[in-house]
């Protein structure tokens, strides 16, 4: 029976192209005979055409107004048109016409284009010079057999068949922003499309939608090679996209349409480097400068050769040197009251009076330790108490972005109204190693599949998959066991998910996660040549076509995820070049989360998911059976590795805590024999002073806490490190003054403390002060972690001055009464026999600084080579600053080691494409307007410059505007879904729901009215009416085959309406290009915004648009990189108020001394300089980490720069040569001991620390702030100031003066001094002073020309 059937059909084919004519007025097949039966599978019914040689028909009524609908192209007017097709077919072909329609539609002139020639082949009345019919087969229809076409050749002429494909190939889908015609050509994409291509998609049944088998033969004019006689290939006139239809259809929009594109100029190109005189602008700057800066100083030192010889000449030729009132020769000259001046007065006056105060202070708090202690720790215990309710800040977005800055409000605004952006959880998964293969596929030639793509690799990524998404644990927040559905992201079916609903994408979706579909294989012929297809034939086409819902296989599988939804191709595969997917390198495994707020209690059941999903995949990583090499991340992993890295790397910043102590406890003691080394240690003075600098730092965080300021991560590990920094160095100035004294005839102990006090004390509060004051105008800054540092460090330094002047003082004298007793540190009750010398301990720093250090220092020459090497530094400095790179790449907020560096190396290497980016409107557009959809839609009547249009535009040019794949538009979507061509929208007619909105899947019989009629132009726009009736449904309406355009899933959370309906928010999704470092983003953010800012100016002059309509972009990352922007002015401006109280603080408690303080200020600016300088030259950049390093470099420079300047300043010596040499022995020792030496071995710890960012900002940055201070302080300052320093002070020279002659006349010392008055009315302001101010307030005692004091002679009361 099957070989007479197979002799039938042949039979048939035969008689049918026996019988049939080629000739003008002939049909080869009229009205239908039902279904196709070699077709199975079909997403719509395969409704074929009979056989049927035959005159065409003569149409009218009904029938001609109908063909007049379906194909216009074949009108010839009422009582003149003839045609080859039935109402039934006609009917039939608009069904099928409608699916494509559905994306075409909104290029008029392609849609027309497309229908043309399907209806030439079916309805053309010249039919058979068109169509060879190739194939027939009997069937049985309505009762009766027939004899059914199921294969047929077209023959198109390459001109129109070419014409209509250049009409479509560009016409996009909103909803992706590709190209639809993606979706029609099968397994070569939009990229490899072309007419041939196009149409033998059209003609596969395997596609699903071809009811039969159509062969398009296109050829060029006058090839006739192969062409039935009689056959004339169809030549009709392909419509440009750029035409009006026939039927008065509108051009297609630029966005569909290059032709129709308006000239638009490319946007400018970046400013390229700054030249000047044809090489590096600012290179050539710095070495301008610094040529200036040398001439300058080789000019100061000629004139002051100069001055200084004519000087000498005047000596050698006058009275030779000053004598006193008894002809002593002296070696400095009488100065008498008159030459003491104002500012003298001033600053004299100024330090006397702290001197005073602070010597009576410091008595006080000598001579009750308990008491004072006991007051000290009350107060610290009050202020610490704050802590129980301390609010740690770990949100990075809290951190380093500020409510009010833009980006944050836009995130808020975005995320009130659209609900924050998914959480991501993702895997990247390799198979180094692995050999590719060969495949020989019947449908799509040899591909090349790389080692990855192989079945039991895939088999194994669908059973990690599925042990992801079977993750269950019992939730106490929702009270009950949870899964992924309780809280994953399930666009089309928000409400009530299933596990299957959820959003995961990946490779196994193209099978529906399916183990069935992928092990299916079947035998399948095409051309005369049988294969096996299998699941490498289906996978190439899904990855060239995700949206199609049916292969071109005879497995007839969909490409649609299980959830409803497309993945595509660079969310599922990575590593591939230029879209030939089946050589990728990489699987991607997402799973989406909904982004609940904090104070959700799904949010905490997210997070808990992502601990299971996290313990999953590292337990697949540890076993020995996993195939894959991988790097995974959740969304909650940035935020757990630095927390996670700032706990383990607290041991680190303990044992540099520890080291500093240990030196500080050292160093401090005197040692000067083996007998009393246990007496003479200070290993409890230096436990104090570590205690005093804690308890700043708690009182600090407790105060803060009480008032509701929030702390960080990075206070608590640079506050401490920064005020020990500062409070050891006022710990050693303190100690060591008081060790190298000694105790006057008749003076006690406490007396003896307080007096030391009182010299030390006011350089103590000038830094502290300064400091201070400094890191209080830094909190003026807009970042909050800069903020909040600020805030906590300015407090802290200032209660560690409090203690060191109560606490502390009370602690050296308890220490000092234990000395003097000669009792043991550590064994208070065991004393030893020797005594203390009588003689002042200066220790070995001291003497080697006056010695050796300071007289090499400032010879001559010496000093000529340091101002030279410095300037050289400074203008060197200055280049590299210009160079400093901006920004903070992520990975370095990780460890060494951390799983998120290997995800971060597997992201920028593998994916496709960037993040998603969002351009959100504001309240103020009316987008139920004409106008209004004119200025946002991007398909036929839309503006050309049309918001759409615009970003569309900036993707033609992705390296300068990191704009990759143009923004979906629910505009367009929502007009194309209203669009009576396509039969998305009608109405119920029948039934209950008679009126109201009646989805495509349901049945036309009950669903007669479409929503809106259709326009003569081809340009559908609702009223403002049907609009806000229709918007709703097109939200709520699934996308499915019979309509892809519905809402829901793509649109439904991107339109928000107010109770009116009236919009107030709406967004469009676009791609930025892949960013890979911070300046990348930082660019991205930029041009983003600007592009921006265009789209809301060209949509404010649409009419009814508020004045303050906006248009933002957003992505999650730009919250985090819009710091950058301003950064720079940021820090010019924080550091700049950092340098200001510096500046006045010195000068004000130097009395006015205003030179004093530009030289500080000069030194610390450029220490600042230079530590960026190198920065630059040891990679790092430049960000809110470092500026907050910055600013700590202000606060500790003031340590290096400002005792040293203070002691200079008053010093009495001849030449500023003398005074630096004596200011860099007795305070540089100290500054050295107490800073550098406090500083350096804690910070050489920190190198040992695993987080990147403690090792690039703290240790590399704090060693080269240490380093520079260390060596502006100690070396450039010293000479700096022998060349410019202030003048002695002559009111201090005037008081030592009057002094020496008391004592030189053997008067009483006190006596003397109360005789020192002026006989000038000037000086009656500061007499008292004279008067209070012991002779000792600034030198103890005079010391001879090797540093030994001379004593004063003891004198009776």
């Amino acid at each position: 029976m099957m070989f007479y059937a197979a002799v039938l059909v042949a039979s048939l084919a035969c008689l049918a192209s026996s019988e049939s004519q080629h000739r003008p007025g002939y049909c080869a097949f009229y009205e239908e005979c039902g279904r196709n039966p070699t077709v199975g599978g079909s997403l719509i019914p395969p409704i074929v055409p009979c056989l049927n040689y035959s005159q065409a028909r003569h149409l009218t009524g009904d029938h001609y107004r109908r063909l007049k609908e379906v194909c216009p192209m074949l009108d010839q007017g009422e009582g003149k048109t003839y045609a080859c097709c039935s109402l039934q077919q006609l009917s039939s072909l608009e069904r099928s016409l409608t699916l494509s329609k559905a994306v075409l539609v909104r290029c008029p002139s392609c849609a027309e284009n497309f229908a043309h020639l399907h209806c030439v082949t079916t309805c053309s009345p010249n039919q058979t010079q068109t169509v060879n019919v190739t194939k027939v087969m009997n069937v049985t229809h309505l009762g009766r057999p027939r004899d059914a076409v199921v294969a047929y050749q077209a023959y198109i002429s390459n001109t129109f068949a070419e014409g209509a494909f250049q009409s479509c190939k560009n016409v996009r889908i909103p909803a992706t922003g590709g190209f639809a015609i993606a979706t029609m050509c099968g397994r070569y994409g939009s990229k490899l499309c072309t007419a041939q291509r196009w149409y033998d998609f059209q003609g596969d049944t395997s596609n699903g939608l071809a009811p039969l088998d159509i062969d398009f033969r296109l050829l060029k004019e006058n090839d006739t090679t192969g062409v039935p006689e009689g056959i004339i290939p169809y030549n009709g006139r392909a419509l440009g996209c750029n035409e009006v239809t026939t039927s008065g259809g509108e051009a297609c929009s630029c966005q569909d349409c290059l032709d129709s594109c308006p000239p638009v100029p490319p946007p400018p190109a970046p400013p390229g480097p700054f030249r000047l005189l044809g090489a590096d602008g600012f290179l050539v700057i710095s070495i301008i400068l610094l040529c200036l800066l040398v001439l300058a100083f080789v000019l100061y030192l000629s004139v002051s050769c100069y001055l200084a010889s004519r000087k000498d000449q005047k000596e050698t030729t006058g009275k030779g040197k000053s004598k006193d009132e008894n002809c002593n020769e002296v070696r400095q000259r009488i100065i008498t009251p008159s030459e003491v001046s104002c500012t003298d007065k001033s600053s004299f006056a100024a330090q006397a009076f702290m001197s005073q105060q602070f010597q009576h202070w410091g008595t006080l708090m000598a001579s009750y330790p308990l008491t004072v202690l006991l007051v000290a720790a009350i107060v610290v215990a009050v202020f610490s108490a704050g802590l129980k309710s301390i609010e740690l800040t770990t949100d990075p977005v809290e951190l380093w972005s500020s409510p009010n800055s833009r980006a944050r409000q836009e995130k808020d605004f975005h995320d009130k109204h659209f609900t924050p952006f998914f959480r991501t959880n993702q895997l990247i998964l390799t198979a180094p190693g692995r050999k590719g293969h060969i495949y020989d596929s019947l449908l799509f030639g040899k591909q090349n599949f790389s080692g990855l793509l192989s079945k039991d690799l895939i088999l194994e990524l669908l059973d990690l998959q599925r042990k992801i998404q079977d993750i269950e644990f019992w939730s106490e927040d929702l009270n009950k066991t949870a899964t992924l559905k309780d809280v994953c992201y399930a666009p089309l079916n928000p409400s009530n998910p299933s596990l299957t609903d959820c959003a995961v994408n990946s490779l196994p979706q193209y099978f529906q996660n399916s183990l069935d579909n992928i092990n299916a294989k079947v035998n399948m012929t095409e051309l005369g040549v049988t294969k096996e297809v299998d699941w490498r034939d289906h996978l190439i086409y899904c990855l060239n076509s995700p949206l199609s819902f049916k292969d071109i296989t005879d497995l007839g599988m969909s490409c649609m995820a299980d959830y409803g939804a497309p993945v595509f191709p660079f969310l599922a595969v990575g590593g591939y070049k230029d879209d030939e997917y089946t050589n990728s390198e990489a699987f991607i495994l997402t799973f989406s989360l909904n982004n609940y707020v904090r104070d959700n209690p799904k949010f905490k059941v997210a997070l808990q998911w992502e601990t299971e999903f996290l313990k999953i995949v590292q337990d697949y990583q540890r076993s020995p059976d996993a195939n894959f090499t991988f790097a995974y991340m959740a969304e909650r992993s940035l935020e757990d590795e630095i927390n996670r890295t700032t706990a383990e790397d607290i041991p680190i910043f303990m044992i540099s805590y520890a080291v500093i102590f240990v030196y500080i406890a050292v160093a401090l003691g005197e040692y000067s024999s083996c007998k009393r080394l246990l007496v003479d240690s200070k290993f409890l003075v230096g436990l104090g002073g570590i205690l005093v600098v804690g308890c700043s730092v708690l009182a600090s965080m407790g105060f803060y806490s009480w008032i509701g300021i929030p702390s960080s991560l990075v206070i608590l590990q640079v506050v401490p490190f920064l005020v020990l920094a500062v409070g050891a160095d006022n710990i050693f100035i303190f100690v060591l003054e008081h060790q190298r004294d000694v105790r006057r005839s008749g003076e006690t102990r406490e007396e003896q403390i307080g007096r030391v006090l009182g010299q030390v004390a006011p350089s103590m509060l000038l830094c502290s002060l300064s400091e201070s004051v400094c890191f209080f105008l830094g909190a003026l800054s807009t970042m909050p972690a800069v903020k909040s540092f600020a805030l906590y460090a300015a407090l802290a330094v200032l209660m560690d001055f409090v203690l060191q002047m109560t606490a502390f003082v009370a602690l050296l004298s308890l220490d000092a009464r234990r000395q003097d007793n000669n009792r043991c540190e550590l064994l208070c009750c065991v004393t030893v026999s020797k005594d203390r010398p009588n003689e002042p301990n200066e220790g070995f720093l001291l003497p080697f600084m006056r010695k050796y250090y300071a007289p090499v220092l400032l010879h001559r020459y010496t000093r000529i080579t340091v101002m030279l090497v410095f300037i050289f530094m400074l203008c060197a400095s200055l280049f590299l600053m210009l160079n400093v790179k901006v920004g903070l790449d992520q990975e370095l907020a990780m460890p060494q080691g951390s799983y998120m560096l290997d995800y971060f190396h597997y992201l920028y290497k593998y994916f496709e494409v960037g993040v998603p980016v969002y351009f959100v409107t504001k309240k103020g557009y009316n987008f139920n307007t004409v106008e209004g959809m004119n200025g946002v839609c991007s398909s036929v009547g839309c503006d050309q410059f049309s918001m759409t249009q615009k970003i569309r535009y900036a993707t033609d040019y992705p390296e300068r505007s990191y704009m990759a794949i143009p923004a979906n538009s629910w505009v367009d979507d929502f007009i194309d879904w209203l669009n009576p061509g396509s039969k998305c929208c009608r109405l119920y007619t029948l039934g209950p729901n008679a009126g109201n909105f009646c989805p495509a899947n349901i049945s036309a019989i009950l669903c007669g009215k479409r929503c809106m009629p259709i326009p003569g132009d081809g340009v559908v726009r609702p009223t403002m009416e049907q609009f806000n009736r229709f918007l709703p449904d097109f939200l709520g309406n699934r996308p499915d085959l019979q309509c892809s355009k519905g809402g829901l899933g793509a649109y439904d959370t991107s339109v928000v309406r107010d109770q009116n309906g009236e919009i107030i928010a709406t967004r469009f999704m676009a791609y930025h290009t892949p960013l890979t470092n911070s300046q990348e983003f930082t660019a991205a953010l930029l041009k983003a915004r600007e592009l921006a800012d265009e789209i809301t100016e060209g949509m404010r002059k649409i009419p009814g648009t508020s004045p303050d309509f906006e248009v933002f972009p957003y992505t999650i990352t730009y919250v985090f990189y819009e710091q950058y922007l301003t950064i720079v002015q940021e820090g010019l401006f924080n550091i700049s108020l950092c340098l200001l109280p510096t500046f006045v603080v010195c000068c004000l408690l130097l009395g006015l001394d205003l030179r004093s303080g530009l030289l500080n200020l000069l030194t610390i600016i450029m220490i600042v300089v230079d530590t960026v300088g190198v920065m630059t030259l040891w990679g790092i950049d430049y960000n809110a980490v470092a500026l907050i390093n910055l600013v700590t470099a202000v606060g500790i420079s003031v340590e290096f720069v400002s005792h040293m300047t203070r002691s200079f300043a008053l010093s009495t010596k001849n030449t500023r040569v003398e005074r630096a040499k004596e200011a860099t022995a007795n305070m540089g020792s100290a500054v050295f001991a107490g800073v550098a030496m406090t500083n350096l071995p804690g910070i050489l710890v920190l190198a040992f620390a695993k987080a990147q960012l403690i090792q690039i900002f703290f240790f590399r940055l704090n060693l080269v702030i240490t380093l520079l201070g260390m060596a502006h302080g100690l070396v450039f300052l010293p000479v700096l100031l022998s060349y410019f320093g202030p003048g002695v002070n002559k009111a201090e020279l005037l008081l030592q003066q009057r002094a020496r002659q008391a004592v030189e006349m053997g008067y009483n010392m006190d006596k003397g001094h109360d005789n020192i008055t002026y006989s000038e009315e000037k000086y009656e302001e500061i007499d008292s002073n004279f008067k209070k101010a012991s002779v000792d307030v600034r030198e103890p005692s005079p010391k001879d020309e090797n540093g030994e004091r001379i004593h004063a002679p003891e004198h009776q009361p």
